[in-house]
């Protein structure tokens, strides 16, 4: 049987594997190491993310502030952030000439909004240090004998690597962490999908498909949290980051609910509901002739604002003084707390993420080994971390992959 020796073998060629081998064969010249990717094509996450402009960081300089884009994973990153921040990830990529300009809302890209920008610079630091890419590379297995880790390939070729880092990304399913829990046993967390737009089936609303809210709230019935952002109607039910955040944050709870929920909307939240019945009666003593319907008092998009007037119940040609008080308070509750039955999900495609993985407490966050096996480390989605949109996941990727290939190039 065949074998062929390595130093360093990463498992996944995308953004954590890359990383990984890049930082071991920088800070250590020399190393023989190989990153085995199961399909024809790396770094695909890469190439998709942030609509094909890759969403490399986010601009959040403070740490304590940073991991609470986590819903998963924010004790475990406060300590690997010490070693590799957003900074550091910044100044990485400007040092191997790619510099990264800040949006409005945080977001991080290349100058170029051009994801191949970061394949080439990534692909051109494999090529420069003489790192291996094995295509079409899929472990079966593998076991430690106590010098080096045998991996087995369907071809039956072995090969052996004296350090070896997971970092294939996230699994959808459980049964896909087999292979790596009967070779090294450890424990996981069942996934489940994050980052995922709500379907609400039937509603009107879905006929103003393409209306987006710059500034909404957003709630789960019985879930604690609420989230604001922009939220956008969509032809299935309702989708924009802050819907995206809470369904992160709710990624679990709600597939424990079978994705059956009541979403609530505050499309004013600069009010609740006793503050805009006082604002609404206040206008009404100096506006109360103007028609409810040519009211401009909250920016909504107008075909929104008819929708809710209609949904409350109230003529489109009746103006505020006539408003009886029971309509009056409709509104008011259509406006702060308007309520959608959800049943079911969409992927929000390019930001595909899934929560679950390798149990933090197996991992130790100074190194990315494993605390139960000798030289084998992990890196990226396969650990159970996960972040909202915005850049989140893929400074997960850098911080993991650059802790793993530090502890792995040391002791050579």
């Amino acid at each position: 049987m065949n074998s062929i020796d390595y130093d360093i073998v990463i498992i996944g060629g995308g953004a954590a594997g890359f990383f990984a081998a890049i930082n071991a064969a920088t800070l250590q010249p020399g190393l023989s190491i190989l990153i085995a990717e199961k399909s024809n094509k790396v770094l695909q996450k890469v190439k998709v993310s942030g609509g094909g402009r890759c969403n490399v960081t986010h601009a959040c300089f403070q740490m304590s502030e940073m991991v609470k884009r986590y819903p998963r994973g924010e004790a475990f990153l406060k300590k690997a952030f010490h070693h590799f921040f957003t900074t550091d990830t910044i100044e990485w990529f400007k040092n191997r000439g790619v510099k990264l300009h800040t949006e409005a809302d945080g977001r991080m890209f290349p100058v170029s909004n051009n994801s191949q920008t970061i394949i080439d610079c990534l692909m051109g630091e494999v090529n420069i240090l003489g790192i291996q890419i094995q295509y079409n590379c899929s472990i079966s297995n593998f076991k430690y004998t106590g010098e080096f880790w045998d991996l087995s390939q369907a071809n039956n070729t072995i090969i052996k690597a004296k350090k070896l880092c997971i970092a294939c990304g996230g699994f959808s399913k459980a049964d896909q962490f087999n292979w790596i829990l009967q070779s090294a046993p450890h424990t996981f967390s069942t996934p489940v999908p994050s980052l995922f737009t709500f379907n609400i089936p039937g509603h009107p609303i879905r006929n103003l498909m393409g209306i987006s809210v710059p500034q909404a709230e957003v709630k789960i019935a019985g879930f604690k949290l609420a989230t604001n952002g922009p939220v956008l109607i969509t032809h299935w039910g309702l989708s924009g980051p802050a819907v995206l955040r809470l369904s992160a944050f709710a990624a679990r709870w709600l597939a424990e609910k079978n994705y059956a929920f009541t979403v609530i909307i505050n499309w004013v939240p600069t009010y609740n509901e006793n503050t805009l019945r006082q604002f609404i009666i206040d206008q009404r003593q100096l506006q109360g002739t103007l028609k409810i319907t040519n009211t401009t008092w909250f920016g909504l998009p107008q075909r929104l604002w008819l929708f809710l007037i209609e949904q409350s119940g109230i003529d489109a040609e009746m103006r505020w003084a006539v408003l009886p008080a029971p309509l009056q308070n409709k509104l008011v509750k259509n406006l702060c707390g308007y309520e959608l039955l959800a049943q079911g999900k969409t992927t929000y495609k390019e930001e595909f993420v899934t929560a679950g993985g390798i149990t933090l407490s197996e991992i130790d966050p100074n190194t990315m080994q494993s605390r139960l096996h000798p030289n084998l480390y992990f890196a990226g989605e396969i650990i159970d971390v996960d972040g909202i949109t915005g850049g989140y996941n893929f400074q997960n990727a850098w911080t993991t992959g650059f802790i793993a290939a530090k502890a792995m190039a040391a002791h050579y």
